[in-house]
């Protein structure tokens, strides 16, 4: 019952800040759904709660029109082409891996783990950075493409239950950041200042997420090596 309270005062508050922020930016159809979605699919991860990514195919359906609007390019294919068919892979992962409750078992990196992660997002960085950079109308290349495969990492580390996928989102968060400050302060967007706080906002529930799972995935270690 206290959980349930805690859930309903969440979506309540999220939706107070969503529709506030959605009309001082004057954006509160597109970028106040974006937040609000965003925002409780995020808070429903941190709970380890599986209906989060029901939440992130509407949130992903709606960032990708957003990106394509200011013509970054791969960030709409990433939110279209990749991340929509990982929400319904994590659902069904999620659903063979929670406990009784309905919370999900969270799991840890080991050293050969972080090493390919890294690797991986540089790489693929690298390689995105350099395709984007040959669309003559595609906008702050590199950023979009490293901002694309953090945030891939971290949500195929979070469909694997990985604790550490938190971390990967806050470094997604700071590129998202930088992206969208640029695009603000260029002031050629409606859209940007609801990004701008929209990322923001993610980066605060991450950090909240990253230290929840961390303190979960010990707690379950523990109990599972006793």
């Amino acid at each position: 019952m206290r959980q349930s309270r805690k859930n309903l005062l969440i979506t309540i508050v999220s939706l107070i800040l969503s529709v506030i922020l959605g009309i001082l930016s004057h954006d509160i159809i597109l970028g106040g759904t974006i937040l609000f979605t965003g925002l409780l699919s995020a808070y429903f991860a941190s709970q380890g709660r599986k209906i989060q990514y029901l939440l992130s195919v509407i949130n992903y359906a709606l960032m990708g029109y957003a990106a394509f609007r200011n013509q970054l390019f791969g960030s709409a294919s990433f939110y279209i082409l990749a991340c929509l068919p990982l929400q319904i892979w994590g659902y069904r992962q999620w659903g063979k891996n929670s406990d009784k409750s309905g919370e999900v078992k969270r799991r840890k990196f080991t050293l050969k783990t972080s090493i390919i992660v890294i690797a991986s997002c540089l790489i693929g960085s690298l390689i995105a950075g350099y395709l984007l950079s040959l669309i003559p109308t595609q906008r702050l290349s590199w950023l979009d493409a490293a901002s694309n495969c953090v945030n891939l990492c971290g949500i195929i580390l979070m469909t694997m239950r990985y604790a550490e996928s938190w971390w990967i989102w806050m470094v997604n968060n700071v590129l998202d950041l930088t992206i969208w400050t640029i695009i603000l302060i260029d002031g050629s967007s409606a859209e940007a200042p609801m990004m701008f706080a929209t990322s923001t906002a993610y980066l605060l529930i991450n950090i909240y997420g990253a230290i929840k799972w961390q303190r979960e995935s010990k707690i379950q270690h523990q109990n599972r090596a006793k």
